[in-house]
């Protein structure tokens, strides 16, 4: 979303630049940014999107990211696990999800959700596959993307599986984004 030409000034300020500064990096001139402040000129729609341009991008670079938070080892179940073998694994590591994994694909979601609908609708869990509970997959993010986009995905999904290379790298739960909360 674009800012308003009001708020160049305050953003400028925000990120600690005089207007020489940023004129520098945005490649206009020192005067026109001083006018625009100033409320003296009302700038082209170009020079305007290079001072947008900048002043956006040097927030998203302070933004934490994806990779700040993600757990690294992904605790998985293929799809021909028995429905026990995710159970012991979400006991053994205190987890409530697990992504199911097929080599480095991931084509699942088995949470203690699906056991318990299983237990619900009279099925012998100990004779069920993980393939035949299974939620989808749930959604997947480069390492690089901003944690305020992977908190949105954690809205609706336990979990975001993060990728690095179009690999699953790790998982970000709703615990690692509490876990990493500053004090």
């Amino acid at each position: 979303m674009l800012a308003e030409l009001n708020e160049i000034k305050a953003l400028r300020k925000r990120h600690n630049l005089t207007q020489s500064q940023l004129a520098k990096l945005s490649g206009v001139s020192q005067s026109l940014i001083a006018k625009l402040e100033a409320g003296l000129i009302d700038p082209s729609y170009s020079n305007f999107r290079k001072l947008h341009d900048v002043l956006t991008g040097l927030a998203e670079k302070k933004e934490p990211k994806a990779g700040d938070i993600v757990s690294e080892r992904i605790i998985s179940v293929s799809k021909n696990d028995m429905l026990s073998e995710a159970v012991r694994k979400m006991k053994h590591y205190g987890i409530s999800q697990l992504p199911v994994m097929e080599r480095d694909n991931l084509i699942g979601l088995i949470a203690e959700t699906n056991v318990i609908e299983s237990i619900h609708d009279g099925k012998d869990v100990r004779k069920l596959k993980t393939a035949e509970v299974m939620d989808e997959a749930p959604p997947s993010v480069p390492i690089k993307t901003p944690i305020k986009v992977v908190t949105e995905l954690l809205r609706i999904s336990p979990l975001v599986v993060i990728t690095d290379k179009g690999k699953p790298k790790g998982v970000v739960t709703k615990a690692d984004v509490l876990s990493k909360m500053p004090r």
